[in-house]
């Protein structure tokens, strides 16, 4: 071996100049012309094939085998990054990602688990609290006001807020409601099994009156107000649940279209309903949609309701007053002009006040309700679907029972649920002597229940458009009294029933489609 070769190898000459018919090799830079590069490609870099290994008389091109590797070439746009307009990149997994990348993966992701992505680092709370700033729509379960308050004043753009409290609403929440979230339109809050809604008349009437922008309000559990005295310009919607023995009662909000009152059936309930009905006329003049649920329900009350003079209602709905005679049903009738939707649920209107109903409306009435009217019979069900064509919805259950003293409370309401439900029966009760005959044909109805109907023992549908039939707990309704020509039935709800009747809804309804 020659001396030659204990001396370190010359570095390769640099580069020349591109000229024609000569230029550089790409992965070790040297002039190509009769060159035999050894160094790895860019493939078997990436972990492709790899060529023969170098020998060591080219061990001096390791130095430029960075330079091969990262050899400017345009990148597809597949491989491009996501560009972020300030620039930032936070470090993911050993590499670069941009924060606008990250902030709409959170986006994406539960409340919960953009609180848990905050916890990791302050990168990762910066990115949260971006979350948080343009977040327009917030549901949360908190168990504590405490989330709340160090949540809500990061939210500047909330315009929704849905609260599902498992802890008491509280001054404490109601102080951090109203002093975060200044865009806030829509607020909803249901209370867990065990929560306690603390909220008092006072409290509510501060906050609507502090939210300039709130349109919708809906707030569960509402016994503990004491008082309601609301006003407000931007309120559309107003619904409260649980209410209990308003001292006052109070709403000024003129641009209100929707209102809903739902209160407790508690003895001591003593709310007067005929000063809130009466002064909702002034205090509420462009109401459309009205319903109020509560014992105290009474012919008065409806009266003030008729002296309010609101004939711009489309949907109107008083139930459990078992106090509202057909003379309810006259006042409705001169105050409204065009009902949609009418539920007289619980009342002890009679045929004669069905009557009137189909005479003042069958040209707009489309949704009836006349559950637990026990005063009514066959006769007004059959004069209800003869006299409104445009009904679509028809709601007799309960109201056709034979024996109020046999009958199991709480009857079951079937679910709808795109197919035909044939749940198991209870056990048989006594049959009754008394049976009635019920007839229904109407071109448009597209659902009919009749759950609860006990004194049925004959019935005949032929309804082309009706999808949704029930029939829970018809206990005394005979197979083979039963004919039911609806081609497009889809649901039909029989818990309770004989399972000879069970039979004979699926042999005049379920039909194995027939594929050709």
């Amino acid at each position: 071996m020659s001396s030659s070769s204990s001396l370190p190898a010359k570095p390769p000459p640099p580069p020349r100049p591109k000229t024609r018919g000569s230029y550089n090799c790409g992965r070790c830079g040297q002039p190509k012309k009769g060159h035999v590069c050894n160094l790895p490609s860019p493939a078997a870099a990436d972990g492709g094939a790899a060529p023969p290994s170098p020998s060591p008389s080219s061990s001096g091109g390791d130095t430029r085998l960075r330079r091969a590797l990262s050899f400017d070439e345009p990148s597809s746009p597949e491989k491009k990054p996501r560009p972020d307009h300030d620039g930032r990149t936070m470090e993911l997994g050993g590499r670069a990602v941009p924060v606008d990348l990250v902030v709409e993966v959170l986006r994406r992701l539960g409340p919960r688990g953009v609180l848990d992505a905050a916890a990791v680092s302050r990168a990762w709370r910066d990115c949260a609290d971006r979350v948080w700033r343009v977040a327009e729509e917030l549901r949360l379960r908190p168990a504590a006001a405490g989330l709340l308050g160090a949540l809500l004043p990061r939210c500047a753009a909330l315009s929704r807020l849905v609260l599902h409290m498992e802890s008491a609403v509280d001054a404490t929440m109601l102080s951090c409601l109203a002093f975060s979230c200044s865009s806030l339109e829509t607020l909803e809050i249901t209370m867990a099994d065990k929560a306690i809604n603390n909220m008092t008349g006072e409290e509510l009437s501060r906050l609507v009156s502090e939210k300039h922008s709130l349109s919708i309000l809906k707030i569960g559990g509402c016994s503990n107000l004491g008082f309601l005295n609301l006003s407000s310009s931007s309120l559309n919607v107003l619904w409260l649940s649980d209410l209990c023995s308003l001292s006052e009662s109070v709403i000024s909000c003129p641009n209100m279209s929707e209102l809903s009152l739902c209160f407790t059936q508690q003895s001591s309930e003593c709310t007067d309903l005929v000063s809130l009905m009466d002064g909702l006329g002034r205090s509420c003049p462009n109401l459309r949609n009205l319903h109020i649920s509560s014992i105290q329900l009474s012919n008065e009350a409806v009266s003030a309701l008729e002296a309010a003079n609101l004939r711009g209602l489309c949907m109107l709905s008083l139930i459990l007053g078992s106090k509202m005679t057909d003379a309810a049903v006259a006042s409705i009738v001169r105050s409204c002009a065009s009902l949609e939707l009418l539920d007289l649920s619980g009342s002890s209107i009679s045929d004669s006040g069905v009557g009137m109903i189909c005479k003042a409306f069958p040209h707009t009435l489309s949704r009836l309700l006349l559950a637990l009217c026990p005063n009514i019979t066959t006769c007004g069900i059959q004069a209800a679907t003869a006299q409104l064509p445009l009904l679509q919805l028809m709601d007799c259950g309960m109201s056709l029972r034979s024996n109020l003293q046999n009958e199991k409370q709480g009857a079951y309401f079937g679910e709808i649920n795109g197919r035909i439900r044939l749940c198991p029966k209870l056990p048989t009760l006594k049959k009754q002597p008394m049976r009635q005959k019920l007839i229904i044909k109407h071109d448009n109805l597209k659902k009919l229940s009749l759950w609860g109907c006990s004194a049925i023992d004959a019935l005949y549908v032929k309804c082309p458009e009706l999808i949704d039939l029930n029939l829970n707990t018809c206990t005394n309704l005979h197979p083979e009294r039963l004919l039911l020509q609806c081609p497009n039935l889809k649901n039909v709800h029989a818990f309770g029933c004989q399972d000879m009747l069970i039979g004979a809804i699926k042999n005049q309804v379920y039909r194995p489609k027939q594929h050709t």
